[in-house]
């Protein structure tokens, strides 16, 4: 596979993120792109910026010479992996930016590769506004060689693109980086709580932390810009998939023969605040859980 052999590239999955990442790899990649996704509106939005439009996965197989993926989870990953094998032209890669169960893609990329189709996991982390501004870190799975063709496109998306190693290290980056956030915005929860009954405004709270050892980017991002001002909109990686990553890592643990508590803890926090009504929104709602404003029994400490 050599670069130029890259004349198009595709893009399915146009959500929250994927829409603008598509978007930039429109912008700086310097490549036609098609695209799909089951929305009619996010592939109205994709056409404004000059993507063209398939109709379906396997349209987009026979166009695109490498495949972006950013999908909700690995079942749909496989999915549209089968359709696009089952095409009668097979792109030269599928790149998956989704965030997926580790296992399941080293087994799909196996079955990728005995297709003649080269793999590469590249999921995603930071937030929307990254996605936006082309500064997500995204770590990667797969060859080197592999890593190398694929990574000017990357660069169009992402700040940091760091080649992790083999198939799947790229996923256990990702997974392993949501899970450090959701135990720190649990952390920062109970911090905040235990300042604000002590008489401290939240805002100050998190700015003097900054500037000692507690800072951290969760502090900075997470924690001044939804903690401190009780703000958790919907549409900005809602706890429904805050859950899903946390269950991906809990997962990891388990096939490890690790049992861990403050994991598994948080994990069993969010799924309270799923089902006390904030499914959709911003996952540091779990605030409003630990300190008692909404009132649920909470999972004791395992």
């Amino acid at each position: 596979m050599s670069d130029q052999k890259i004349n198009t590239l595709g893009f399915i999955g146009l959500g929250v993120m994927g829409g603008p990442m598509c978007a930039n790899l429109l912008k700086k990649g310097g490549k036609p792109v098609v695209v799909f996704d089951t929305s009619a509106a996010a592939l109205q939005d994709a056409s404004s910026h000059g993507a063209s439009v398939a109709q379906d996965v396997g349209e987009v197989a026979g166009k695109a010479d490498i495949i972006f993926l950013s999908l909700p989870s690995i079942d749909q990953v496989e999915t549209v992996a089968n359709a696009i094998l089952a095409a009668p032209r097979k792109p030269a890669m599928i790149v998956d930016m989704s965030t997926s169960n580790v296992a399941r893609t080293r087994a799909l990329a196996k079955l990728v590769n005995d297709a003649g189709v080269h793999f590469v996991d590249a999921p995603v982390a930071r937030t929307k506004q990254a996605a936006i501004d082309g500064k997500l870190f995204i770590s990667v799975g797969g060859s080197e060689t592999d890593f190398e063709h694929v990574r000017p496109y990357l660069q169009c998306m992402g700040s940091d693109v760091l080649h992790c190693g083999d198939i799947g290290n790229g996923q256990i980056i990702k997974i392993l980086n949501n899970y450090m956030v959701f135990m720190t915005v649990n952390a920062l929860s109970e911090a905040i709580t235990i300042g604000r009954r002590a008489g401290m405004d939240a805002d100050k709270l998190l700015d003097l932390l900054s500037q000692g050892s507690a800072d951290s980017f969760a502090l900075r991002n997470h924690g001044m810009k939804s903690l401190a001002k009780d703000t958790f909109p919907e549409k900005t990686f809602p706890m429904t998939y805050a859950i899903k990553d946390c269950a991906l890592a809990l997962d990891l643990a388990k096939e490890g023969a690790f049992v861990p508590r403050i994991g598994t803890y948080t994990y069993n926090v969010m799924c309270q605040a799923r089902d006390a009504g904030f499914a959709q929104n911003y996952h540091p709602a779990v605030i409003q859980l630990i300190d008692g404003r909404v009132k649920v029994d909470l999972p004791a400490q395992v």
